[in-house]
């Protein structure tokens, strides 16, 4: 699961994709024009409490892949389009908009306005989406014309409705689409479609506040499979390189209480869908990555193949009445531990303990 961050130059996206991922101080799109490749870890107070309940020798917490995706150069060698082919094997993605003024480090279309840059993004993706679109419904209608089929038929019903949504400026994340209609699209990758996350990057003195408001992103906050966020990749960078005690310091003082960095992962995270359950124990306490609804018996496999393959039960409760008890045998006592099929739905905060056979 990965999730693919551009904007355009001198938006701050590099710097974020490094602070987010702790990786070597990667510069100027990308790193000239390569990809570059990272994890987070996904901040989550309920595996701290479980690891402090349990003192494990190794707290393992759930990650999210980031790739700082750049664009493309034009003939002269400068920033050009973006790379949409990479961006299509993306699970979502990340925009990050500059919001920011700084006289020595000038917008490429030479003012700062955030709304207008995305508005540019979106207008890109529906237009390849919409090229797509077309040649496809070309080729289905020749297909067709020599034979009934059930199957092509179909997709040439939901990609009609594509090209309706498209040609009316509508993302196709927005244009009400169905489960069903979703997984016949999956092969195309469409980027309107995507889920993505609009990451902002404000002066440091807007820290704080909510650059979101009616008057200027009415239109676009609240929109299905959108999610908003607004960080100062200056700020996060000093915080990075503080030591505890004088970051909290600091963020006391600008009257914050939490990282703006923690917002942006957990939000990526569940745009991608995903959901925690964990196991635990005196070894190990992990958080473990699912899609929300994965049953029991797949959720086991994540852990490892042989669990799945010799699936008898599982030992469900949820993280809180497991703090509440303070142990697994307590819960048994009480009646809060459950014993689940292979189609339980695993829950998010779910602890898991597998019974399996080999």
């Amino acid at each position: 699961m990965e999730v693919g961050i551009l904007g355009r130059s001198m938006s701050g996206k590099t710097t974020l994709f490094n602070l987010l991922t702790g990786s070597e101080e990667v510069t100027g799109a990308g790193g000239r024009g390569r990809s570059h490749m990272g994890m987070a870890r996904v901040p989550d107070e309920r595996l701290e409490k479980l690891a402090a309940l349990y003192s494990p020798k190794k707290t393992t917490p759930a990650t999210v892949r980031y790739v700082d995706v750049p664009a493309l150069p034009d003939e002269h060698g400068r920033e050009g389009t973006m790379n949409l082919a990479e961006l299509r094997t993306m699970d979502a993605l990340m925009v990050v908009l500059r919001d920011f003024s700084s006289s020595g480090v000038p917008h490429p279309d030479g003012s700062v306005d955030p709304v207008r840059d995305l508005a540019h993004i979106e207008e890109e993706f529906l237009l390849q989406d919409q090229m797509v679109v077309e040649k496809r419904l070309e080729r289905l209608a020749k297909d067709l014309a020599r034979r009934r089929d059930p199957g092509l038929a179909a997709e040439q019903q939901v990609l009609r409705k594509c090209l309706e949504a498209l040609e009316a400026g509508t993302p196709l994340r927005a244009a009400g689409l169905d489960g069903s209609e979703v997984r016949r699209l999956r092969g195309f990758t469409f980027l309107s479609l995507k889920p993505m996350l609009v990451v902002v990057n404000v002066d440091e003195d807007r820290v704080g506040e909510d650059p979101f408001g009616e008057d200027r992103w009415g239109e676009w906050v609240g929109r299905p499979g959108l999610g908003f966020t607004a960080v100062s990749a200056t700020l996060e960078g000093e915080l990075a390189r503080m030591d505890g005690p004088d970051a909290e310091e600091l963020m006391a003082d600008l009257g914050i209480t939490d990282r703006a960095l923690d917002r942006v992962i957990r939000e990526s995270y569940r745009l991608l869908g995903l959901i925690s359950f964990f196991t635990v124990g005196e070894d190990e306490c992990r958080a473990w990555s699912i899609r929300q609804g994965t049953p029991a018996v797949e959720a086991a496999g994540v852990i490892h193949s042989d669990i799945q393959r010799g699936f008898i039960r599982a030992e469900v409760v949820r993280w809180d009445e497991l703090l509440e008890a303070g142990s697994m045998a307590a819960c048994r006592q009480k009646g809060t531990l459950r014993l689940e099929g292979k189609a339980y739905a695993v829950q998010d905060g779910d602890v898991v303990h597998f019974r399996f056979n080999i």
